[in-house]
């Protein structure tokens, strides 16, 4: 049983390769002169000569035919090796001479050392023929594993065995594997490693020289191991024949030829495997070159489309940068921002709001510093020091290189470079109206000229009508209780016992079309409302701003007087707005707007007071002062009355607004409560007035009054259906009564002044 120690101390010798031809097969010396043999023949017809020993005497024409003779022919065509016996034994069987059968052995065995001869070159010439073949179609080959395949194919049928097979030389591991075989039927034997020096090729790989043996397993010469001669024996091999393949001085693997029986290799037949493992190992080499050549070619394809792909990014990326440059110059916005980088990388950008932004993808992004995916978006947190302004928001490009996602984050800190700008404008600007209001509020006898002109410089007109507003917040969405806002329908709440005119339920919040939220820059501080000029404490009951919220309220009137061209200061811990009145505008229907509007901006409600209209501001500083505080008790009547979070003027107090306000509009207030049934008196003849008064002077009886006009109690139902029709069917609660008996009385008053003094 073999073991995995060597069977000598002493390693085999090689074969010596012998040279390209070899020589000649020896053959038995022709007795010649010299040992009273034979003369040497003259197949030429020179005569004897010493030199050679099968040389004649001139031919005699009466001697018996050159033994030569028959042997020629049989030379001419190739018979075979037992047909040169029967010259001789036809000549012996005629009874030829001695001399004459000694002259036919020496012929015979010339002709033999001549097939011989020529037998060797027409099968050198084959091999050679098939060697340079085999050269031919390894040279065609581009693929290393079918110049593998083709060498061990080749090497099989040069030599005619049952198996033939390569292994490589493994550097890494410093041994030899199987890399292919050809008639192998084994799965042990094709997965066999060699280590140097064991077994036939590790020999053979260690010294680079060719071995050979008739039978493995009783050739102690080489050092058997347990695991090749396993996978030797599952393979049924016996004869082994291997070679190197060499490249320079290194050996790069080896070739074997192998047989299932025992067989000798002649020398001719180690050399014909040793030339062709030298083409072998050119064609390896040359596949190795051509298929590391691919692969270079290959990778610098790769590498050139990563330079194109990188030069696009950064001829992108100078764009970016130069139509950046150009838009903070000529003084762009983000949404220019956001269009040329959309433009630049080929999708939908957009800046979203705080809250308006995935809120995940904000807060990685504005933890990493750096643009962040988030589904097939990219999400850049826009921001300045700890505050998150917003998000620019790339959609359409789910594949961002780190060029494009640096210009994404580029774009995220010009966009945030352009919000503060524009937010430190606005509040420059902020500022300077505020003062310019508080100058109007404070400052009686300033220059009217002056105050126009600081007027013009931030696009307001103080010679046209304008309206103060004053508003506050109060600290959060009331509920259905104390202080909540009347829903659609409702009654309004009480004072003193006596419910509010519904009349005044005609602007609840849904009277007003519903504002769209309004985008604000972040507040600046304003004046300390405890330091204004006129600051008040806040009514018993009513929650006082904190200063959170007197900011936000402040930056949001200060951005929506902005966009009227009108001015906003904080004052008294709300804020006071003055805007441009349209000739024809209604100061209640512009106190319920403001209202709506700041209290969408600041999601919380917001009450709004407005003042008469102020003629001209500019040229009377001091009506700003007065219209203010009129503005002020309209806005806390409506926090009084439960009312907050709404906005009103006088007028929409009923007889209330002839107190709130600072011009004792008496004509206005019977107008608003009488004017239709006045009007219908004058155009119809009737006498409604007269009825409604009489009607409320018996206690609104039906039947009493009937008596003190004198008329039927039908006609009185009639008048009092008409009445109902022109002032609405609430007319007789008992706030409304109040408000139309107090419209009777103030109209007569007024007739009888206007009798008096001729009017």
């Amino acid at each position: 049983m073999p073991t995995d120690q060597p069977a000598s101390e002493q390693p085999p010798e090689p074969v010596d390769a012998p040279p390209p031809v070899p020589g000649p097969r020896e053959f038995p010396a022709v007795p010649g002169p010299a040992d009273g043999g034979l003369q040497p023949l003259d197949l030429y017809g020179q005569g004897p000569t010493a030199a050679d020993p099968f040389a004649s005497a001139p031919a005699d024409p009466s001697a018996p035919a050159p033994a030569e003779n028959p042997f020629l022919g049989l030379l001419a065509t190739g018979a075979p090796a037992e047909d040169y016996e029967r010259p001789v034994l036809r000549a012996r069987a005629d009874g030829a001479s001695a001399g004459r059968l000694a002259a036919l052995e020496r012929a015979k065995l010339l002709a033999l050392r001549v097939r011989a001869e020529l037998e060797d070159r027409r099968r050198r010439e084959a091999e050679l023929s098939a060697l340079y073949a085999t050269a031919h179609d390894l040279a065609g080959l581009r693929d290393l594993d079918a110049v593998l395949r083709a060498i061990v194919r080749r090497a099989r049928s040069l030599l005619g065995t049952e198996v033939a097979y390569l292994t490589l030389h493994d550097t890494a591991a410093g041994d030899t594997y199987m890399r292919v075989t050809d008639g192998s039927v084994s799965a042990r034997f094709q997965q066999l490693r060699l280590g140097m020096g064991e077994g036939l090729g590790g020999l053979v790989a260690q010294t680079a020289r060719p071995y050979v043996t008739d039978s493995y397993f009783h050739d102690e010469r080489f050092r058997h191991t347990r695991t090749i001669d396993s996978g030797v024996r599952d393979e049924g091999l016996v004869a082994i024949l291997g070679v190197p393949l060499m490249l320079g001085s290194g050996v790069i693997g080896v070739l074997f030829a192998a047989d299932r029986r025992e067989r000798v290799f002649e020398h001719g037949q180690i050399a014909l495997l040793a030339a062709h493992a030298a083409h072998a190992a050119v064609a390896i080499d040359t596949a190795n070159l051509l298929a590391g050549t691919r692969k270079t070619l290959t990778e610098l394809e790769t590498a050139n489309e990563i330079i194109r792909d990188r030069s696009a990014a950064v001829e992108r990326a100078a764009d970016i940068h130069d139509r950046l440059t150009e838009l903070v110059l000529r003084g762009g916005g983000v949404v220019d921002v956001a269009d040329a980088v959309a433009e630049v990388l080929h999708g939908e950008v957009e800046f979203a709001e705080p809250g308006r932004a995935p809120a995940g993808a904000l807060d990685r992004s504005r933890a990493d510093g750096h643009a962040v995916r988030e589904g097939t978006a990219w999400v850049a947190a826009v921001g300045a020091g700890g505050e998150v302004l917003g998000a620019l928001v790339l959609r359409g490009h789910p594949a961002l290189d780190p060029v494009d996602q640096r210009t994404l984050e580029r774009a995220a800190m010009v966009t945030s470079l352009l919000l503060l700008a524009r937010r430190t404008a606005g509040e420059a600007e902020q500022r300077v109206r505020g003062e310019l209001l508080d100058d109007l509020l404070d400052a009686a006898d300033r220059d009217p000229r002056l105050l126009g002109e600081r007027a013009a410089r931030v696009g307001a007109d103080l010679d046209a009508p304008h309206v103060v507003l004053a508003a506050r917040t109060d600290g959060g969405p009331p509920g259905r209780g104390e202080g909540a806002l009347p829903a659609h329908g409702d009654s309004g709440p009480l004072l003193h016992g006596a419910p509010i005119s519904d009349r005044d339920a005609a602007f609840p919040p849904q009277a007003v079309s519903p504002p769209q939220a309004v985008s604000l820059p972040k507040a600046a501080s304003p004046p300390d409302a405890a330091s204004s000029p006129g600051a008040a404490s806040a009514p018993r009951g009513a929650s006082t701003p904190d200063g959170a919220d007197r900011r936000r309220l402040w930056s949001a009137a200060s951005h929506l007087a902005a966009t009227r061209h009108g001015l906003a200061a904080e004052r008294d811990g709300g804020a006071v707005l003055l805007l441009p009145l349209a000739p024809d505008g209604d100061p209640a229907h512009t106190a319920r707007e403001i209202a709506a509007r700041l209290g969408a901006a600041l999601h919380q409600p917001v009450t709004v007071g407005a003042s008469a209209p102020v003629p001209a501001p500019a040229a009377r500083p001091a009506a700003v002062a007065a219209a203010y505080a009129e503005a002020r008790r309209c806005r806390e009547a409506l926090r009084v009355l439960g009312r907050a979070g709404q906005g009103a003027a006088a007028a929409d107090f009923g007889f209330l607004g002839l107190l709130l306000a600072d011009t004792r509009d008496v004509d206005g207030f019977v107008h608003r409560t009488l004017g239709a049934v006045a009007d219908y008196d004058a155009r119809r003849g009737t006498e409604l007035l007269r009825t409604l008064d009489a009607y409320f002077a018996c206690g609104m009886s039906p039947a009493r009054t009937k008596d003190a006009l004198h008329v039927h109690v039908n006609t009185v139902a009639q008048r009092l259906e008409r009445v109902s029709r022109l002032l609405g069917p609430e007319w007789q609660t008992p706030a409304r009564a109040l408000e139309i008996q107090l419209a009777l009385r103030l109209h007569q008053l007024s007739s009888a002044v206007a009798r008096d003094t001729g009017g």
